[in-house]
């Protein structure tokens, strides 16, 4: 209770009330739940909770979390530690990236044993190989955005892990969608499961949504002034290229903005500098692919821009829920040129409105039109207007 109240934590959420009692009770569950709604603490606070009052002599391991990313595994383990903080339960982080003495210490607590194990599917995986993890014991399998993982490539690390877990213990699926390769997965790994689902696939009510219509010399002119135009605490902006975050964050800076990046070419070690910097407020802008439309925990992003339109519209909906967080407010803005118009048509059909179209600065000169009308001849047919915006003819 004392890393309930250190933590801030006042009401439950919706997945909270709904999965706790169910996890405390011993059933399998599979959770749909969409990100901000507090899901991490809805299996973290029972899981606590049971190994504390459980017959556990700490010299294997006892429950697995295993999660897509880095950023999440670390995200959760320090979650982790600030809810059991003031309790006997011990815990690590196990993923890739580290250094050597990374290394030593993971297989130090999974040799020797630890309450609960914070992971990646691949570097588990490698860990299980080598002979030395400690398995025999574990009674809670957690599976965090395990739509993401498959999207990723990790079933069959996944599969391999749950290869050498006890048959009997109990497990816990989440993930923000339900589409059949997840309904398969549970199939295979849940036993008799109660299902919970809460809002799938929808942001939040209090996202202000709105996008412009541009031609691609426009966005990066438009971003500059729409950050020219308020005083935004922190704002987050996603690419869909390793590229476009190296390009955009140098003419940020050109630009008299202090900027950052995250991409997957940095090393872990500048990633957690940068997103040490940010969640200060010391850096105010970061510029960052889709590694982290799951993997942040900041409350106070009060602006999400797409720099780039998502793939598909879960990818959407996780990147504009890093606003808007912890009851506040927040806005997302999408720039959406003339070939990327398909993509964002398909989003609104899954949001189920029409997502607010603004126009430019007149100084921009003339955007493109919307063309909702079905495709002929295989390609957007709309005619492109010659436009130069200041400063972009040589770009």
């Amino acid at each position: 209770m004392e890393g309930i109240e250190a933590s801030n934590y006042e009401s439950a959420t919706p997945v909270q009330e709904q999965v706790m009692p169910l996890i405390l009770a011993g059933k399998d569950v599979i959770a749909s739940a969409q990100t901000g709604t507090g899901k991490t603490a809805a299996f973290l606070l029972p899981l606590i909770h049971r190994i504390l009052n459980g017959n556990h002599d700490g010299s294997s391991i006892t429950a697995m979390v295993i999660v897509p990313t880095r950023e999440l595994a670390v995200q959760i383990a320090q979650h982790l530690e600030g809810l059991s903080y003031f309790t006997s339960v011990s815990s690590i982080a196990v993923y890739g990236g580290g250094d050597g003495n990374a290394f030593v210490q993971e297989k130090k607590a999974l040799s020797m044993g630890a309450d609960i194990v914070v992971c990646t599917p691949g570097k588990m995986m490698a860990h299980i190989k080598m002979g030395y993890v400690k398995l025999n014991d574990l009674q809670y399998l957690v599976l965090d955005e395990a739509d993401r993982m498959l999207d990723m490539g990790f079933y069959d690390d996944i599969m391999f892990i749950i290869d050498h877990l006890p048959a009997k213990r109990q497990n816990l699926l989440f993930s923000a969608t339900m589409p059949p390769k997840i309904r398969s997965l549970a199939r295979k790994i849940l036993h008799e499961p109660e299902e919970i689902n809460i809002a799938i696939s929808k942001p939040p009510e209090k996202i202000i949504q709105q996008a412009f219509l541009v031609y691609d010399a426009q966005k990066i002119p438009l971003i500059l002034h729409l950050l020219k135009q308020k005083q935004f605490k922190a704002v987050l902006i996603f690419c869909s290229s390793k590229l476009n975050v190296k390009q955009l964050t140098r003419d940020l800076k050109r630009n008299g903005i202090h900027a950052g990046e995250i991409h997957s070419d940095l090393e872990q070690d500048d990633r957690e500098d940068i997103l040490i910097q940010y969640k200060s407020g010391r850096l105010p802008v970061l510029v960052a692919t889709d590694i982290l439309s799951r993997g942040i925990d900041i409350d106070n992003i009060d602006l999400v821009i797409n720099f780039d339109v998502p793939h598909d519209g879960e990818d959407y909906v996780h990147r504009i829920g890093r606003t808007a967080r912890a009851q506040a407010d927040g806005t997302a803005y999408t720039l959406v040129n003339v070939k990327e118009q398909r993509k964002f048509i398909s989003i609104e059909k899954l949001l189920g409105k029409e997502v607010q179209k603004m126009p430019l600065p007149e100084h921009f000169g003339e955007q493109p039109t919307y063309n909702t009308a079905p495709e002929r001849g295989g390609g957007f047919q709309g005619k492109r207007r010659s436009f130069h915006p200041k400063g972009a003819r040589n770009k």
